[in-house]
């Protein structure tokens, strides 16, 4: 199929389609309601369910229902809204019932703006909500991959019977790239496992709720083992330049794709910088992350927030090097000059960090 010129919040939508997704059910805030807009036209179209649910609360407990039934659902939204489906996503976890669901990143905290950002590092990735679990994270950094991870979601997410998000910021969802459109799929069979009604069959439960703490804890091992299986085979990333880099970047998403453009300046003016663009954030390229510090003499972290991945890197190096960062927050975008002068003084030996902070 040929390419054509798409803005990444209506891709992402008009993607899931395709993938298969036969209920939506939303609440509009910006930066992201186009993509509910697309799934209002869309979905009527094709006989499919959609939803403008009364807030963000009933929007993750309809995709609750509707997955506890084996349809291929989800829901997106931006960083106030997310918060909000916090309780819902631990009640779908519980529940082990797949659904995917779209994080286009404002600034915060609070209300905040409606500007690109990636504040939610640590409320997506480092959680989803309450209890012992943690969802699939994807981060793209083109219109391209945001189509592709939003199919790989509904995929990962039937797999595991799990939950995905995709996690991406106000700059992606809003931006429109050329990018190519997969081929429409069949909806999918309903699986064994789904609630069915109970006219001709026993009956079965979909639950979250284990009053005993010791079935509780066996169902946590479950999970645990579950986790443990996704660390092993769903790992992700991106490497740029990094075979003899002595400086190496690490940033995710809109700040990875910034900083690719910044280490291609820093290539021409003789500087060794390589970039390591983790595109699932959980499960985290850990070992990728160390092997690359076995081979830098100092890493840069470049977030569009405060500092939040940059935990995971100082995990990961174990203090073989030291680990510098450059951050924006609020809503705020570095630009690639930006990143390109936090190189040079990393190079030079300084010390880099927020814009008038030191690290």
């Amino acid at each position: 199929m040929a390419k054509e010129l798409l803005e990444g919040n209506v891709a992402f939508a008009e993607a899931a389609i395709r993938a298969g997704c036969e209920a939506y059910f939303g609440y509009p805030i910006t930066p992201q309601t186009e993509a509910l807009e697309h799934m209002s036209r869309r979905m009527p179209e094709l006989g499919r369910v959609f939803v403008q649910a009364e807030s963000e609360v009933a929007a993750i407990n309809m995709v609750y229902g509707a997955a506890s039934a084996g349809a291929r659902v989800m829901s997106s939204s931006s960083s106030p809204g997310v918060s909000l489906m916090m309780e819902g996503l631990s009640y779908i976890a519980g529940s082990e019932v797949p659904a995917v669901l779209v994080d286009i990143m404002r600034g915060g905290p609070g209300l905040g703006n409606i500007a690109p950002s990636q504040g939610d590092y640590n409320q997506i990735v480092k959680g989803g909500g309450h209890g012992d679990y943690r969802p699939i994270v994807l981060a793209p950094a083109t219109v391209q991959e945001l189509i592709d991870l939003t199919v790989l979601a509904f995929d990962l997410a039937e797999k595991y019977r799990w939950i995905v998000i995709v996690l991406a910021d106000g700059s992606l969802g809003q931006m429109m790239e050329p990018a190519e459109m997969p081929p429409m799929r069949p909806i999918a069979r309903r699986p064994d496992w789904a609630l069915t009604g109970a006219r001709g069959r026993k009956p079965n439960l979909i639950s979250s709720i284990y009053i005993d703490p010791a079935k509780e804890e066996v169902f946590n091992y479950k999970l645990l083992d579950k986790m443990r299986r996704i660390e092993a085979e769903e790992i992700r990333l991106r490497e740029t330049l990094t075979e003899d880099a002595e400086i190496g970047v690490v940033a995710f998403g809109t700040a990875g794709r910034i900083a690719q453009s910044a280490v291609k300046a820093a290539r021409e003016e003789g500087l060794k910088v390589g970039l390591l663009r983790p595109i699932s954030l959980y499960p985290y390229p850990y070992e990728a992350v160390r092997r690359l510090s076995q081979r830098v003499r100092s890493l840069l972290v470049v977030e569009m927030n405060s500092g939040q991945m940059i935990e995971d890197v100082r995990l990961a190096t174990e203090g073989r090097v030291p680990v510098n960062f450059y951050g924006r927050m609020g809503g705020m975008v570095p630009m690639p000059d930006e990143v390109l002068d936090a190189i040079r003084r990393v190079h030079a030996g300084e010390t880099v960090g927020l814009p008038g902070v030191l690290a």
